[in-house]
């Protein structure tokens, strides 16, 4: 599969779970990919799974003036990828409203600094992953829902703003990431197994189910404005 040869692709947030599957899989499509995030070790981890086509930046996409030198300093990119974020969950009543805050900062206002910095190619892409919430809200993450159905609109609407370049966003249900590593190895399976029952898919998600997606959108050059749900069904169960 060389559908991205030698096309270039900045993945922010590519050091773990979805932001590194999709940075191998454009990688093995042909692709030389760049992944930005924070921290350099597990950076580095990624790219020796693919070296000479995974590049490494060290990035905080939370300061603003570090994205816009960042893409300053580069030439331009096919595709740009956003999956790096730090949400907090609970209820609204009960989050803190700083770690609120800090939620939106990630997660939108990141995604929106890179967009307003991103400098891509014509016909090129770019996509978000926000998270089936959005759609199918719970009352212990509201927040966290209202995140991902704003950076939903902002990509349609920067897909009128930003043409010819694509802008599209993925959306996962339950992904198997390193989030859930934080959980005990039983109270972690337990999550899945209840999930499983419940989906449709009959099984959570992994992390290349989502790349899948990104790589889908990216290569497909009529799609743009799109929300694609990549959640077992979780929307709907």
């Amino acid at each position: 599969m060389t559908q991205f040869q030698n096309q270039t692709v900045l993945i922010v947030g590519g050091s773990s779970g979805i932001g590194a599957a999709t940075a191998l899989a454009f990688a093995a499509a042909g692709a030389r990919v760049t992944i930005a995030a924070r921290n350099a070790e597990r950076l580095a981890a990624v790219a020796s799974r693919d070296k000479g086509r995974i590049d490494t930046a060290l990035l905080d996409m939370t300061d603003a003036a570090a994205v816009e030198a960042f893409f300053a300093q580069r030439p331009d990119f096919d595709h740009v990828v956003v999956s790096a974020a730090q949400t907090a969950s609970g209820p609204v009543r009960k989050l803190p409203l700083a770690d609120a805050r800090r939620s939106m900062d990630s997660k939108f206002w990141g995604a929106y600094g890179v967009a307003r910095a991103a400098r891509i190619t014509p016909g090129g892409s770019l996509t978000f992953v926000s998270g089936f919430l959005s759609v199918r809200p719970s009352k212990t993450a509201v927040l966290q829902g209202a995140i991902n159905a704003a950076l939903e609109t902002l990509a349609s609407g920067l897909a009128l703003e930003l043409a010819p370049v694509r802008v599209n966003t993925v959306s996962p249900g339950m992904v198997n990431t390193p989030i859930w590593d934080r959980l005990p190895d039983d109270a972690r399976q337990a999550t899945f197994d209840a999930a499983a029952k419940r989906l449709p898919a009959g099984r959570v998600g992994e992390a290349d189910d989502i790349a899948q997606a990104i790589l889908f959108l990216a290569g497909n050059g009529y799609a743009t404005g799109s929300t694609v749900r990549v959640d077992g069904g979780g929307a709907i169960a």
